[in-house]
């Protein structure tokens, strides 16, 4: 079942209509779900897929010789492999000359590791061969470093030569609640909220099961699919994962700070800053400044930005023992379930976030959405620290959306709405001032009285933000 992928697979076949040779580059972290997307492109197109395997180079041509002939309709067994990639390639761009053809290249450091000099040689068919044809060339990677220094980078030979690139990203709330359909609106947000909306870990639930039945399985117990998922990862991305562990160990714990984080594991600023980079690069963490002070490093922080990565370092990796003890369902009832309600509400945030930049595409909101984030710092007023869930502006200064997000099984009151605008009046520069409430469980019939007649005010619900973007 092929999900969501709407936007990008408009974008490849945009690519792949202009009469002229094409080189799009899509990469992103591991089960991410781009060979699915390439895959579903591919239907119906005339096109070679062929992707790289961790081997010699010789077994990698062969199986890129085995592709090229299927495609040309051929069997393996008919012809030998080709002598060299350059002969591969000559066949590929003589095959192009007759139909226009895809050549879609997945796995792409693998074949690179293989055979080092295959950017040179493609930079060469590029230049003096492909350029003749109207042929689109995929190269996919999930090595997000080796894709963005050795394919998109300046150094690499094939520097210049792509006309697109695609960075493939996890799914939104809505496409990630396509994979588990029957389940609640709660049930569904906390499934996003645990697999990042990545479309591998979404596969895995079995609607037939309950969430906490899914959880156990996957997540709690050693021989599920996702309780070593995190090492696993690290282990494919870098050459020293401990050191990546011991950092996102810190971060888990509730060290934000880069000076924080040297002092937990023990080493200098400077150590730390290139391992916290590397960890932004792949997408396990995210870089989070006030909306207003983006560039003021002192309030800096960092936080998760793979809710598979946070899920697991916050409820698995502390309880260790009691899933090697068999207790994976008291761990599930007594901490889980306990502190999912809390976890849950930066996955909120983030969901209450995308809402708004949905309605915004769909001018449904006050103001065209130029720029939005958290904000937080100082009520001097009040003497006392301020934060607020969502602080979204036009981008010319002059109006803002102040948010709240509350994901908790009580309904949410007036006191909110009075709590929210105090602490909005610490950003006093803006002249068009509206207000936004979420809620997982509903209003007060105080709020929603007040909501309606106060055009400045907007309250919407979980099941609202499902049914009506």
């Amino acid at each position: 079942m092929f999900i969501g992928r709407e936007r990008e697979l408009e974008t490849l076949e945009r690519c792949y209509k202009l009469d002229s040779f094409q080189m799009m580059v899509v990469y992103g972290r591991r089960r991410v779900g781009k060979t699915r997307l390439i895959r579903q492109f591919l239907q119906g197109k005339n096109a070679v897929y062929f992707c790289g395997i961790e081997s010699s180079a010789e077994k990698n041509l062969e199986q890129f010789s085995e592709a090229l002939y299927r495609a040309a309709g051929a069997t393996e067994l008919e012809l030998p492999p080709f002598a060299s990639f350059q002969a591969a390639f000559s066949y590929a761009c003589a095959q192009a000359k007759k139909n226009k053809l895809i050549l879609a290249i997945d796995e792409y450091p693998y074949l690179a590791a293989g055979e080092p000099g295959i950017s040179s040689i493609l930079q060469n068919f590029i230049d003096d061969e492909f350029s003749q044809t109207n042929m689109m060339l995929i190269l996919c990677g999930s090595s997000m470093s080796f894709m963005e220094r050795q394919v998109l980078g300046y150094k690499s030979p094939l520097y210049g030569r792509r006309t697109g690139q695609m960075l493939v990203m996890p799914l939104d709330y809505l496409d990630s609640a396509r994979f588990v359909p029957s389940y609640s609106h709660a049930d569904q947000a906390a499934v996003y909220g645990m697999t990042g909306g990545v479309p591998r870990y979404l596969e895995l639930f079995d609607t037939g099961k309950s969430l906490r039945e899914n959880v156990i399985d996957l997540f709690l117990r050693p021989d599920g699919y996702l309780f070593e998922e995190p090492s696993n990862l690290l282990k494919q991305e870098l050459r020293e994962p401990a050191s990546y562990n011991a950092v996102i160990e810190a971060i888990a714990r509730g060290a934000s700070r880069m000076n924080e984080v040297a002092t937990a594991v023990r080493k200098d600023t400077g150590a730390v800053a290139v391992t916290i980079r590397n960890l932004l690069s792949l997408g396990i963490l995210r870089r989070n400044s006030p909306i207003t002070e983006e560039k003021n490093t002192k309030k800096t922080y960092y936080s998760f930005a793979d809710g598979m990565f946070q899920f697991w370092y916050q409820f698995v990796m502390p309880h260790i023992y009691l899933t090697q003890t068999d207790e994976s369902e008291y761990l599930y009832d007594e901490f889980v379930a306990r502190e999912m309600p809390r976890w849950m509400g930066h996955v909120f945030e983030s969901m209450c976030q995308s809402w708004l930049t949905k309605r915004s595409k769909a001018r449904k909101t006050p103001f065209v959405i130029a720029n939005m984030g958290s904000w937080w710092g100082t009520d001097v007023k009040r003497r006392k620290q301020a934060e607020i869930d969502i602080v979204a502006t036009d981008g010319h200064g002059d109006a803002a959306l102040f948010g709240e997000c509350k994901f908790r099984n009580e309904l949410t009151g007036i006191e909110v709405l009075n709590a929210l605008k105090e602490k909005a009046g610490c950003l006093y520069s803006f002249t068009s001032r509206y207000y936004a409430l979420f809620s997982k469980s509903g209003f007060s019939a105080e709020l929603r009285q007040r909501a309606e007649s106060d055009s400045s005010l907007l309250l919407t619900t979980l099941d609202d933000m499902y049914d009506e973007v």
